[in-house]
């Protein structure tokens, strides 16, 4: 927060006015950085000149008067909304201050007011919109948090209630907020707030909070308390993201009509680390959005359609009825290739109605939005036929919803212009014919501009002049405009304005009145067509609520159509869910790696009486492209999407949890091995026996019989507690006696073969225990130096030599304990002493 200013600078006595004037104004907005316009710029001065030159990289100037100098900085009002997508990609909050009268036309020092104000997580303007949603998110505390979530741009709000940190984590990740309000008691955790503000764009709002204050807030904005808000923490967090959207948009948000209240919990769990680890929205080591599950699942035609995908992926369905349903859909637009082609033309032509519905709510809709309404609204009763001409009961309850609202198409098609312009204050709107008033003035400054036009040829007869012309500029208005030879020709009516070099200006009584009476009709022909648009959108505020339904049902329809383009393009085949537990897989591909070279699929068979997977084979030959395609799967399924298989009967997952790989946490001081024994704590703590465990590698972070043991351990755990479907890909070779007494454990390896050329990887998943590592071999395919390679084989057999005894002694001491049982206290002494037996077994060569 900024607070209130004083403006740095140099000088004694009073401010100038124009700098006493934006002072004033910037006091009124200390959270946001004042552009001030003054004539073509945005100004900025002192600290904020600073802060703004900083920012955008700008030459730092100073603003001089008679007693007072200060930094100045500024930017082109014609380019503003490009710097300002700048300072907002930077977290800054903008309050735009513009001249609300003509300068020409004030006394004195021009009137100026904030006309908006523009904050990462409540962007309305479509120019510095993505085409994703924009959350605004607030958290607040009470039995637990309170999240609320805002998209002032298509007046979506929604809110859950939560009740671990680790959940409300789990929330703002797959939201990805622009912009997060955190209650005063968050903002001040010496932890929770610094880790808050270090990973998400967060501000104190505090006054917003107060629970008496949040209550009256969605009172008197909904008229009655919404339901769901029924947590202390909920209402304090619905009651102050809607305050502060309320007041960036100056109170005005009638896009916000209703409020959702949403349970993670009756949606597939995909937690943070899940969803980074499986890429599905960001890929993990670069590449853009094409290297991710979204990049390959997003052939939608329509803004609304790439928003409800994504929104499908972070919450796939558990309700085996709802994913049939929308794989009914998906799979009509699968067999009817020239209905997917139709429908996909069509929606590609159809506009964001979602954001357009909450401009046309909130009063903000331009003509060309109207105008482009009406073009959407064309193409619906075409898209509506096509669709009853399906037996699927998905698609002709979407036809039903597709509501053409052929008044309000026509009713525009009747007053607007094709292709209005922009500006709604410039004319060029409204047709000929639709208001008699608008038609009269329209021809009276018609009449004046084809009396000028006649003047011309009429004069040149009078006067004899060849080359008298009548002409136009801002200064003078309408002249008459005779060459240097001809001077002695002017009538003695003509009175000079302008002289050039070769030609003279002249100007007459009855040109003068004319050009007034045309001045004077334009501008009251261009009052009037604005008054005319005005009573046009006031007319159509009411059908707002039924174009969000449409935009709604038209998304819904676009994804289909897009899951249905995927699924043909890429070969994808429908799922099928059991009932007795089977997860088969047959000839399973990877939705993303696949698409970017050649890819050799592979099976998968898991039950209740075989749900623990041991996969090993040498590092790069695939497993853990194994584990996340298999995943991906699943994931694609329960969002009613085929998937890439030739065969997949699954059951329904209530969890996808993933250990695959880690790094330090350097900023928040965690070791990888801190976060690894995080992330696997959360799985044995959370996972079900519905449940989907990726494990890669665990253990790996600490010393060799550590990692050893508590690989071991959590393998045990999970097949004998949690009873979950498990992966567990490892390069703990004694982990593959784990079948022999674990009896729904199973043995499978990533095939290598070393052949003259080196180590051959087959990408090929087979049953039993792979033969070796080939650590050194894939050392060297990584370009090892040969010396370095050769140590390491001396150092190895040195190492199976002396530690062989020692390791059988380990794997004796964990067979004849069961680790279940110990308590933390015992299970650290047992891991003491297998390390001090280890001690001993060292490698002294060289």
């Amino acid at each position: 927060m900024m607070g209130s200013m004083t403006l740095k600078g140099e000088g004694k006595g009073p401010l100038p006015p124009l700098l006493q004037q934006y002072v004033e104004l910037r006091d009124q907005y200390p959270e946001y950085l004042l552009l001030f316009q003054v004539g073509d710029f945005y100004e900025c001065f002192g600290e904020d000149a600073e802060r703004l030159a900083r920012a955008l990289g700008l030459v730092l100037t100073h603003k001089t008067s008679k007693d007072f100098t200060t930094p100045m900085a500024g930017i082109p009002v014609r380019s503003a909304d490009t710097y300002i997508e700048r300072l907002l990609a930077q977290g800054v909050r903008v309050a735009l201050a513009d001249q609300v009268e003509d300068p020409q036309a004030a006394e004195g020092l021009v009137r100026r007011e904030v006309t908006q104000l523009i904050t990462p997580g409540t962007v309305t303007e479509e120019n510095l919109l993505r085409p994703d949603a924009n959350y605004l998110a607030a958290l607040a505390t009470g039995d637990g948090y309170g999240l609320a979530l805002i998209d002032v741009s298509t007046g979506e709000f929604r809110g859950t209630h939560l009740y671990s940190r680790t959940a409300l984590y789990d929330e703002l990740v797959r939201y990805r907020p622009a912009e997060v309000l955190l209650a005063p008691e968050l903002y001040e955790h010496p932890e929770f707030g610094e880790e808050l503000r270090r990973r998400f764009p967060v501000m104190l709002a505090q006054a917003r909070f107060d629970v008496e204050e949040a209550r009256r807030t969605l009172t008197a904005h909904f008229g009655v308390p919404p339901q769901g808000v029924d947590t202390p923490a909920l209402l304090r967090a619905a009651g102050a993201v809607l305050a502060y959207a309320l007041e960036t948009q100056q109170g005005r948000l009638a896009q916000v009509t209703r409020f959702l209240r949403y349970d993670p919990g009756a949606y597939m769990q995909l937690d943070g680390v899940a969803l980074a680890t499986l890429e599905v929205f960001e890929a993990q080591f670069g590449g853009g959005e094409e290297r991710t599950l979204f990049g390959v699942l997003n052939q939608t035609r329509t803004a609304p359609g790439r928003r409800l995908l994504r929104e499908w992926l972070r919450h796939p369905l558990l309700d085996r009825n709802l994913i049939e349903a929308r794989l009914e859909a998906v799979e009509a637009f699968v067999r009817d290739a020239v209905l997917r082609r139709a429908v996909r033309r069509a929606l590609y032509k159809v506009h964001d109605l979602e954001r357009l519905a909450g401009r046309l709510a909130s009063h903000r809709a331009s003509a060309r939005d109207l105008a482009a309404l009406a073009r959407s609204l064309r193409l619906v009763p075409a898209l509506r036929a096509e669709l009853e001409g399906c037996e699927e009961d998905a698609l002709l309850a979407l036809a039903e919803r597709l509501d053409g609202m052929a008044e309000v198409r026509e009713r525009i098609e009747a007053a607007l212009v094709e292709d209005p312009p922009q500006k709604l204050t410039e004319g060029g709107l409204i047709k000929d014919g639709y208001d008699a008033e608008l038609d009269r003035l329209r021809g009276a400054a018609e009449a004046g501009r084809a009396w000028i036009a006649a003047l011309e040829a009429k004069e040149r007869e009078r006067t004899g002049i060849p080359t008298l012309k009548v002409g136009f500029n801002g200064v003078f208005g309408y002249y008459l405009e005779v060459t240097r030879p001809y001077y002695a020709q002017v009538p003695e009516d003509y009175r000079a304005v302008q002289t050039l070099k070769d030609r003279q200006r002249y100007t007459r009584p009855d040109l003068r009145e004319k050009e007034r009476e045309i001045l004077r009709a334009e501008e009251a022909a261009r009052k009037r067509e604005y008054a005319v648009f005005s009573e046009l959108r006031e007319a159509l505020v009411p059908y707002a609520e039924r174009v969000r339904d449409l935009a709604a049902a038209l998304a819904e329809l676009d994804v289909y159509a897009a899951l249905a383009e995927v699924a043909a393009q890429y070969n994808y085949t429908r799922p099928r869910f059991s009932e007795d537990g089977v997860f088969r897989v047959r000839q399973g591909r990877h939705a993303v790696v696949e698409r970017h070279g050649a890819f050799i699929p592979n099976d998968l068979e898991l039950s209740p009486q075989q749900r623990l997977v041991i996969l090993t084979g040498p590092n790069m030959s695939g497993k853990s492209t194994y584990l996340r395609q298999n995943a991906l799967i699943v994931l694609l399924a329960q969002i009613g999407s085929f998937v890439p298989a030739e065969e997949a009967v699954l059951p329904v997952v209530d969890r996808i949890y993933t250990r695959i790989g880690a790094a330090d946490d350097i900023a928040g001081g965690r070791s990888t091995f801190m976060v690894e024994m995080e992330e696997l704590a959360r799985i044995l703590q959370g996972a079900t026996e519905r449940s989907l465990v990726l494990l890669d590698e665990v253990g790996r972070g600490t010393s060799t019989y550590d990692g050893l043991s508590l690989a071991w351990a959590a393998a045990e755990y999970l097949h004998d507690t949690v009873r979950a479907y498990t992966l567990f890909a490892t390069h703990y070779f004694e982990l593959t006696a784990l079948p022999q007494r674990l009896p729904a454990a199973r043995n499978f390896h990533v095939a290598a073969k070393e052949e003259a050329g080196g180590l051959v990887f087959y990408h090929q998943v087979l049953p039993g225990p792979a033969s070796k590592s080939y650590g050194l071999e894939v050392a060297r395919l990584a370009g090892v130096p040969p010396e370095v390679v050769t140590r390491a084989q001396q150092l190895l057999a040195g190492l199976e030599a002396r530690g062989g005894d020692a390791a059988a002694e380990v794997v004796e001491a964990l067979l004849s304990v069961d680790l279940s049982r110990l308590s933390p206290l015992e299970a650290l002494m047992l891991l003491h002493r297998i390390q001090e037996r280890l001690r001993g077994v060292a490698v002294n060569e060289g």
